[in-house]
């Protein structure tokens, strides 16, 4: 794909993600150096595959469309990397601190159905 173009197929298929996704991300700003070839048709760059994969992970990792958005809209007034990392890095430790305080509830979850099924067991054998 060097400096070649791509087409939505192609890219969602790469991606595995639909190409209804790809244009949503196009229409809420995060996909936004699209080019289009004559008759409208949407060709893509090795530059929009890495941006999907980037959303794709931060997804993954929590984060929302909206917080995408923030990052985007912040990068685009302040044209700063250290600025958008920095809220990049407060918005993954938001995220972290949540699901550990989710992992510790799922613990104390699993502790009680363990007893739970024990004193069920133990009605039974006796």
């Amino acid at each position: 794909m060097n400096g070649e173009s791509i087409s939505i197929g192609e890219l969602a298929k790469k991606l595995e993600m639909s190409q209804r996704t790809i244009r949503y991300y196009e229409e809420i700003g995060l996909l936004n150096s699209i080019k289009r070839m004559e008759g409208g048709r949407r060709v893509y760059t090795e530059a929009d595959l890495r941006r999907l994969k980037l959303i794709k992970r931060l997804k993954i990792m929590g984060l929302t469309l909206s917080d995408m958005q923030e990052l985007e809209a912040m990068w685009t007034i302040e044209k700063s990397n250290e600025k958008v990392l920095n809220r990049l890095l407060e918005l993954l430790s938001n995220h972290l601190k949540m699901l550990e305080e989710r992992i510790a509830d799922l613990d104390i979850l699993r502790n009680e159905i363990m007893e739970y099924q024990e004193r069920i067991r133990s009605k039974i054998n006796s």
